[in-house]
């Protein structure tokens, strides 16, 4: 049986796909390779793979249906799929729309069609965000809250691929779970997130935008928590009831919100650089805080993340300047 990981040179997939190989799984992993940041840096995961033969690489679009169809052909033997690949970034949405809907529910169609096909599927686990949360004041954001009020295009495509899988659960039977991720920062990140982007610009005496005046708070998780609820969630698919379809939501987060201060100022002492600051107005699409909370996560299959931003913080910039040689 071998696992299915959509997004796999992404920067979430990469380290799931690096922790199924360590436990003995035999991974099929896609991506696309889209430019939206770095493709070196992409290649530069994927490079990681090479000498490891439980691993299976193919380049496609997973809004692709005939590509994915014919995956699913080529290796029937996929029995649990972790769905990552999509557009992310919710400032780029305002920029290019198309490409949210193309990939976040369009792709999540495709997918999950392509989960139809798969005769021994036990679970499929798809990548949601704490965006949905869109407008909401209540902290911390619990999965029981309502979420119809988002601030950003990324956010209604990541709240329309949980309904579109709430229905395939419930005509198809097929088990399915949706993460919503809070802030993953960590080694191999994403060149478009806040640790990546300050990081760069502090190192290079750069001014870095501060938005909404330094007045912000993220429940910012480690990537090593984030993958170990992703697989804990992945052994532990949802029963069917028989009443409403095999589908399950869950914050994964590090259940505390850290004002972006402080952030700062951990990322400048690992560097040993001051920041240049240049105070800005809050971003259309932002919100001013996010925090979950991960008492569902933690009851079902026993997510409990435990790095700090002091800890995570400092091998975040270990790994930045290594791969930049700095």
């Amino acid at each position: 049986m071998s696992v299915l990981v959509t997004g796999a040179a992404g920067f979430i997939g990469f380290h799931v796909t690096t922790a199924l190989l360590a436990r003995g799984e035999s991974v099929i992993g896609v991506d696309n390779l889209s430019d939206y940041y770095d493709v070196a840096l992409k290649e530069a995961r994927l490079a990681r793979f090479e000498d490891e033969k439980g691993f299976t690489f193919r380049r496609l679009d997973i809004a692709d249906k005939d590509a994915m169809a014919a995956l699913v052909a080529e290796f029937p033997d996929i029995d649990r799929v972790i769905h990552l690949a999509a557009q992310a970034g919710v400032r780029y949405s305002l920029i290019n729309p198309y490409a949210y809907i193309h990939a976040n529910v369009e792709g999540q169609l495709v997918v999950m069609e392509a989960c139809r096909a798969l005769k021994n599927l036990t679970h499929l686990v798809y990548a949601s965000s704490s965006s949905v949360y869109g407008g909401n004041t209540k902290l911390p954001f619990s999965v029981d809250d309502r979420v119809d009020n988002p601030v950003s295009l990324y956010a209604a495509t990541k709240k329309s691929a949980e309904l579109l899988a709430a229905s395939y659960a419930h005509l198809y039977r097929l088990p399915m779970t949706g993460l919503r991720f809070f802030t993953v920062y960590g080694p191999w990140g994403r060149p478009d997130m806040a640790a990546f982007i300050f990081a760069g610009k502090i190192i290079a005496g750069e001014e870095i935008s501060v938005f909404n005046n330094g007045d912000m708070e993220r429940d910012f998780t480690y990537i090593d928590d984030i993958v170990a609820g992703i697989l804990a969630c992945l052994d532990t698919p949802p029963a069917d009831q028989g009443t409403q379809g095999p589908h399950r939501i869950y914050n994964l987060g590090n259940h505390r919100a850290e004002p972006l201060m402080r952030f700062i100022e951990l990322i400048e002492e690992a560097l040993g650089q001051k920041a240049k600051l240049k105070m800005a107005p809050m971003q259309p699409g932002d919100v001013k805080a996010t925090y979950a909370d991960i008492e569902s996560s933690r009851r079902d299959f026993g997510f409990e993340p435990t790095t700090s931003i002091d800890e995570g913080l400092p091998r975040f910039i270990a790994w930045y300047k290594d791969y930049h040689g700095v």
